[in-house]
């Protein structure tokens, strides 16, 4: 019979986060949730609503075209930034000085801040005196982020993969030099080709690392916002106009607190949704 005593003391010092935690979220989870059961009309009056809001937003043509758009480009996101930050991992080196600095280059996108992203995509892009789009025009092509809707579908989206494939390749790499030698000893051994050690050995050994690539990619791409807002405003017309900037719009743009609201907890539902399943069906034969 074991006679260890177990220190409950430390508790103690998780106290200070748990509550930070749930002052910082649930708190304000709970004040989108007041919001989206009532209507207030000011002076701090609120008419209790029921489930009014999430009807009108589910049923709303303008929520489904929101999400639409959302979903296609959180899906073009990740069929580009994934297979693109995994070959960009395996061609870097794995030893010498090109490692540290093929990491330090990796990380420098992560390190500009979003707005900062939007305004040095906006300028590089402008079609009269923005290196990208000056030189695209110059080539013959006609190219205007802020009058074609095209034009501004390519230039948030290679935006976005300048910006976060960084985030892929620094996992996957570490995916990759996490994978023991004798592994490739055995590959070379058997005389293995080079997309047999792949499929075989680095890509399953990835599994893990990918999930957690694929689920933050696919989170903060479904939540963008600061970017896109500040390259194109959600335009031209409403062809950018993610599910995160319509939500702005609305509660902000418009002052409608009970159907931004309930479209706010539906938003963040979908998300807790789809990683879910996500998740489980990717780990489900892991152990």
């Amino acid at each position: 019979m074991s006679t260890k005593t177990v220190n409950q003391k430390a508790w103690f010092m998780v106290l200070p986060v748990v509550l930070l935690v749930a002052f910082n979220a649930v708190i304000p989870l709970m004040t989108v949730v007041n919001y989206s059961l009532q209507e207030t009309f000011g002076d701090n009056v609120f008419f209790y609503e029921g489930l009014t809001w999430f009807e009108q937003v589910l049923h709303s043509e303008r929520f489904h075209a929101a999400l639409g758009r959302q979903a296609a480009f959180t899906l073009i996101i990740l069929l580009i930034e994934i297979p693109l930050g995994v070959a960009i991992a395996l061609a870097m080196p794995r030893k010498g000085i090109g490692v540290p600095v093929c990491l330090v280059l990796m990380s420098l996108p992560l390190l500009i801040p979003w707005n900062v992203v939007g305004a040095m995509w906006n300028i590089f892009a402008l079609p009269e005196i923005g290196l990208l789009g000056k030189t695209l025009n110059s080539l013959g092509f006609d190219y205007n982020y802020t009058r074609q809707p095209f034009d501004a579908w390519a230039t948030t989206i290679a935006m976005d993969v300048w910006h976060w494939t960084s985030l892929v390749v620094l996992l996957a790499y570490a995916g990759l030099s996490a994978i023991p030698d004798d592994f490739y000893q055995a590959a070379r051994i058997d005389g293995a080709s080079r997309w047999s050690v792949f499929r075989y050995i680095q890509l399953p050994k990835l599994k893990r690392v990918l999930t957690i690539a694929i689920l933050l990619r696919f989170m903060d791409s479904f939540m963008i916002y600061t970017e896109p807002f500040v390259l194109t405003g959600g335009g031209p017309g409403n062809t950018t106009t993610f599910l995160s900037i319509d939500l702005v719009k609305m509660a902000l743009g418009q002052f409608d607190l009970g159907p931004a609201a309930a479209m706010s907890i539906i938003y963040f539902l979908v998300i807790l949704l789809v990683s879910w399943v996500f998740y489980t069906y990717t780990m489900r034969h892991e152990d």
